[in-house]
């Protein structure tokens, strides 16, 4: 989960260039930071614990000589977040340096015996071995022959980029389980864990895949694939339609909220980029007796919306499980069966995993990703993709709306051809759901003040419910994921009818219940909850319809318009989103880097 960068350039000295992408890079972890570069044939690192500006102080990252160089921005996994075990590590004699994504899941073994053979290891990572493996391959291999020794006996998950003094014009890497790109540029190439580490240089991306590794220079790009056959990287160039704006604040405090903002642009994009896939995934759900949807954290509870839209409205069970969880459904999965996978950048380990076993047991397989060429869809047996752009801040947002608005698509779709709706009702549905980017646009702009008031109201609290029946529970889930991501607060959420049976011992007087109400049949007994609620000094809110019967019990409320039950997922979501923003800024965190969370999970 860690994010890594490397510059090759004829024209510049690249300290700069490398800072600036790591910054953007910082979602993907922030504990430490540091730059390894290649001057006069000697290599230079500066390292610390800390956020790049925090380094960056200290250290003058930015100032570093030289026009090869890599970078690295750290979340822990061996060992804890110190100047010593940020990356770059290198070897015994000072002439490697190392930085990696992922887990080396056999160091201790080949760090036992690297200390036999009398190397010195000065931090506690995993990491370290490998920049003592080349070094000991070194004595009797040309660089990109130890490079490639060293990569063989590793086992576990990595992207690695490394710098050997001997060949001071090339940045190797190596790929498995975790992601890599290519930025082919003019006169400078660059390699990096994500996209917009390079984007204000060049759009022109390769997808480095498991297996494969090689380097760059700056005017040279070498690939070659597990069994070191080379590969013709031209064929695989693409030219991604994001912009470098994309990959600013432009004037935001933060990358949520201005990620909140571009949901309208978002969700259009994805609606506009519904292609023949979109149309082949559903026959493919046709075709299958059992479909199961997987995938973690905010792309869960999206996950979670699609089963239940899918049995309400064309009556067709879809099991839904948590991907880290795999093993558990895996064994009911055939050839007969389907998996779609969801996951925002096509990397989540868990969801990757899980794609596997399923694949072992003969399922085919729908990837939903934003991310074009990554692992999750390369793996797949069809993938379909959403369109929202890069995400930076560590919190979804524009993720989860894309993913609603994609998987309803083919909810939509699955049930008229199904015929469990006729195409009227299909072609109603569509027209609505090509209204909602500008719905998105109008609950925006309407509930922003309102969850700036209440988010300084709830930057009291340290504890919070939110409560739900139905399509509701999934958003009552990711909102209250929000406000634990970001504001630290306390936020658990429950079935409605559930809260009887434990959590309302915890209710007394003032303590904030949030109750999400999305279908009109259930409005009823969710007014009963309310009541129990509110009976005990509960301060409740609500996420309602319209004319709602519920808004007359509520202390407070913002009301959704009066539409198909099943695209209120996607509006009802957002003012939650915007409380649990403005709840963190009046708390004084950075929702952009919350503590111990990282944007991707590359790791089991």
């Amino acid at each position: 989960m860690c994010g890594i960068i490397g510059v090759a350039s004829l024209r510049y000295n690249v300290a700069s260039i490398i800072k600036s992408g790591l910054e953007k890079l910082e979602y993907r972890g922030y504990d430490s930071v540091g730059i390894a570069s290649i001057a006069s044939n000697t290599i230079l690192i500066k390292k610390g614990k800390g956020k790049i500006h925090e380094v960056e102080t200290r250290y003058g990252l930015s100032r570093v000589p030289g026009s090869i160089a890599v970078g690295h921005t750290r979340w822990a996994t061996h060992g804890a977040p110190s100047d010593v075990n940020a990356h770059p590590h290198a070897d015994c004699t000072g002439r490697v340096a190392v930085v990696h994504n992922g887990i080396i899941e056999n160091y201790l073994e080949l760090k036992e015996k690297l200390t036999n053979l009398g190397h010195v290891f000065k931090s506690e990572t995993d990491t370290e071995v490998l920049a003592h493996l080349i070094e000991e391959f070194l004595k009797e291999l040309k660089p990109f022959e130890a490079f490639r020794k060293a990569i063989s006996m590793i086992r576990g998950s990595y992207a690695f980029a490394v710098l050997i003094s001997n060949e001071p014009e090339k940045i190797f890497f190596a790929r498995k389980d975790s992601p890599l790109v290519i930025g082919v540029g003019e006169g400078m190439n660059f390699i990096a864990s994500d996209i917009p580490a390079f984007l204000e240089h060049t759009r022109r991306v390769i997808v480095v895949h498991d297996g494969e590794l090689g380097y760059i220079t700056p005017v040279e790009i070498y690939l070659e694939n597990s069994k070191g056959e080379r590969i013709n990287y031209l064929e695989r160039i693409i030219v991604v339609d994001w912009t470098p704006d994309m990959a600013r604040k432009e004037g935001y405090p933060h990358f949520m909220i201005k990620e909140i903002h571009e949901q309208p642009r978002a969700i259009r994009d994805t609606i506009r980029g519904i292609d023949e896939n979109y149309e082949k995934a559903v026959e493919l759900m046709l075709d299958s007796e059992k479909i199961f949807v997987t995938a973690a954290g905010t792309s869960y509870h999206a996950s979670l919306v699609f089963s239940l839209i899918m049995s309400k409205l064309a009556g067709k069970l879809v099991i839904p499980f948590i991907s880290s969880e795999y093993l558990s459904y895996a064994n009911s999965a055939d050839e007969n069966s389907l998996l779609i996978a969801v996951s925002q950048s096509g990397e989540t380990i868990d969801t990757l995993m899980a794609l596997r076993e399923f694949k072992k047991r003969g399922a085919r397989i729908i990837a939903l990703s934003n991310i074009i060429g990554s692992a999750i869809p390369r793996e797949s047996t069809l993938a379909i993709y959403t369109r929202a752009g890069p995400e930076i801040g560590v919190a979804a947002t524009k993720t989860f709306t894309t993913q609603v608005t994609a998987l309803t698509w083919l909810a939509i779709n699955f049930s008229e051809k199904r015929g469990a709706i006729n195409q009227i009702e299909a072609k109603s549905l569509y027209k609505v759901l090509r209204d909602i980017p500008e719905k998105t646009e109008r609950i925006i702009s309407m509930y922003e003040a309102w969850a700036r008031s209440l988010g300084r109201d709830f930057a009291n609290k340290n504890n919070a419910y939110y409560l739900g029946r139905g399509i509701s529970l999934p958003i009552a889930m990711e909102g209250a994921l929000k406000m634990k991501e970001i504001a630290y607060i306390h936020a658990e959420a429950y079935p409605a009818g559930e809260s009887k049976h434990g959590p309302i011992a915890l209710i007394e007087e003032n303590f904030p219940v949030i109750f999400v109400s999305i279908e009109d049949r259930l409005e009823r007994r969710l007014l009963g909850n309310i009541e129990e609620m509110k009976a005990r000094g509960a301060y409740t809110i609500g996420v309602v319809p319209e004319n709602s019967i519920l808004i007359s019990k509520l202390d407070n409320y913002v009301a959704m318009p009066r539409i198909s039950e099943i695209f209120l997922p996607i509006l009802s979501i957002i003012p939650l989103q915007l409380l649990a923003y403005y709840t963190a800024v009046s708390r004084g965190y950075d929702p952009d880097k919350p503590r111990n969370l990282a944007k991707t999970v590359t790791v089991e």
